[in-house]
Order: structure tokens, then sequence, then C-alpha cells
């Protein structure tokens, strides 16, 4: 047992960040478009190409175990795609508290987020992590649909995705 939970243990610790390079670019391009279905999003109304974006990667052994794109504005950093590629393992909270660490030294005030409302596992995520929901933004995805259309109208467990929600985490 004690040796299962240390393999275990090791197994999380064993990936590092660092931010996104230009020769990186190829390989986050493959990984958005298998995670997202394109590279384009959508968020509150705008279109996104997070190649043109900031981010950060975390890797394992030179394999691409997550990925996160970021924008800053003037007080705040949205967190435009957040992925991890190997769940339960902390890669998800280490690529956000680099976007922090990043906004922090930029003086942002906070960090914020779009999910869309089948997503309960990234809402339970944030949550868990002292993100708070501060808005409902209600049939955001009908409009988000004309300039991407290629969003589907069902996500996780067929849950029809009509509304975006916003979190916000205090720096």
């Amino acid at each position: 047992m004690l040796r299962s939970i240390l393999e275990q243990r090791r197994k999380v610790m064993s990936f590092r960040v660092r931010a996104i390079e230009t020769e990186d670019r190829a390989l986050v391009e493959a990984a958005l478009k298998s995670a997202w279905g394109a590279v384009r999003v959508v968020s509150r109304g705008k279109l996104w190409d997070p190649l043109e974006l900031p981010g950060f990667v975390a890797e394992r052994g030179g394999d691409l175990v997550g990925l996160v794109t970021y924008r800053h504005e003037a007080d705040a950093t949205e967190v435009v795609t957040l992925d991890s590629f190997a769940e339960g393992e902390g890669i998800g909270s280490a690529l956000l508290e680099a976007v922090a660490d990043r906004a922090r030294e930029l003086g942002k005030t906070h960090l914020w987020l779009i999910t869309t409302n089948d997503n309960i596992p990234a809402i339970r995520f944030y949550q868990r992590r002292g993100w708070d929901m501060v808005a409902l933004h209600h049939g955001a995805l009908a409009r988000s649909r004309q300039l991407k259309p290629e969003i589907p109208t069902h996500g996780l467990d067929g849950v029809r995705i009509d509304h975006e929600i916003e979190f916000r985490l205090a720096l």
C-alpha cells in the first residue's frame, strides 16, 4: 500500500512547467485541435487564437501533459485555454499557478476564465481551488456559434451547451 502511494506521489510530481516557446507552436496547435476540435476559441463574444497568446506547457519525459494560454487586460488576466492530459496529478493546478505568478508580476488584481454549463468537472475543479463563480452568461453560446460554428450543441454527458459561466480568482 505504501509503495503504491509513493509511486503515485512520484508520478504526480514528475512533470515540469515552462513557458511556451516558438518551437512548441506545432505541438501546441495539435494539442488544442485534439482538445477543442479547433485552434480558435470563443470567450465572452470574442474569438481568440491561442497560438498567438502567451502560455505555459507541462511536460513529462519530453511529452506534453498539459498547457494553458492566457491574455492580459488592464487589471486582470484571462485564462483562455487550460488542458491537462493526465488528470488528477496536479498539472492543471500547476499551470494555473504559473499564470497567477506571471499576472502578479505584472500587478494584475485577478484571473478570470470562462467555462460552459456542461463542464461539471471544470466547475468542480475551479471551485475546489478557490475560484469564485461570478456570472452566468445566459444564452452566450448562441452568439459564440456565430463566430465559431463548429462549437457542438451538446457536450459532456450529452448536456446541451447554452451558457458561459465566468469564474474569478483574486490575486
